[in-house]
């Protein structure tokens, strides 16, 4: 199916603004990431946000992924890449997003958690993970940071 070409103006921005995320996944029988749903849509994504004081990018990404799905794990302090996105504000801008994206090697999920009456969470098989997100780039992602995680 041919996606709808739509025009975008972003609001008097030319670089793109920084965002980091979690990339949680976990080994069972299959190596699984975890996605989360957005807040407006519904859509399936990673724990994402923007950085914060006095955390490291990695350290921020590892709250996010806290706070949006109850996650607990050890953070990579490496990026395993990253993707970009188009972020659509409630005023109607659109900023363009760079998205650093920090695996999170997931030992539990708390059962309580800041934004859980906000969002679902669903472990996915990696294949499948990269085909339910709505970023093409995002899914490339997940399959190469597989690849290259299977190689060790």
């Amino acid at each position: 199916m041919a996606a709808k070409a739509q025009t975008i103006t972003i609001e008097g921005h030319q670089e793109p603004r920084l965002q980091i995320a979690a990339l949680p996944y976990r080994r069972r029988k299959t190596l699984e990431v975890m996605l989360v749903s957005t807040l407006d849509s519904g859509r399936w994504v990673i724990p994402k946000g923007w950085p914060m004081k006095g955390f490291d990018d990695h350290e921020a990404a590892a709250r996010e992924a806290f706070e949006e799905a109850g996650l607990v794990g050890e953070i990579s302090q490496s990026a395993a890449g990253q993707f970009h996105y188009f972020k659509r504000k409630k005023n109607g801008a659109v900023w363009l997003c760079r998205v650093d994206v920090y695996p999170l090697q997931v030992k539990e999920q708390r059962r309580n958690w800041p934004e859980k009456a906000q969002r679902k969470t669903k472990w996915f098989p990696l294949e499948q993970a990269a085909m339910a997100v709505s970023d093409t780039e995002l899914g490339t992602l997940l399959l190469n940071w597989a690849g290259t995680l299977q190689k060790r």
